[in-house]
């Protein structure tokens, strides 16, 4: 996960560059949302879906050895 966090910082850098080499400021903001703040969010939203069920997996698991535990007793 961390090499995805890597490659999503060269990114913002790659189009931040990009946006600052604009002509106008809108231009350079509206380079860095369309470039990078939109797709960038999506891209890391899916990529990172596994982690949060396998999350969310853990948490249920936890919770059912919990109440298995307070039964038992």
């Amino acid at each position: 996960m961390a090499f995805l966090y890597l490659i999503a910082i060269a990114w913002i850098y790659v189009v931040l560059l990009m946006s600052l080499a604009e002509s106008s400021f809108i231009a350079g903001v509206m380079t860095f949302i369309f470039y990078c703040v939109i797709p960038l969010g999506l891209v890391l939203y899916i990529l990172s879906s596994p982690a949060r069920k396998r999350q969310i997996k853990e948490r249920e698991r936890a919770a059912l050895e919990e109440r298995r535990h307070e039964n038992n007793q």
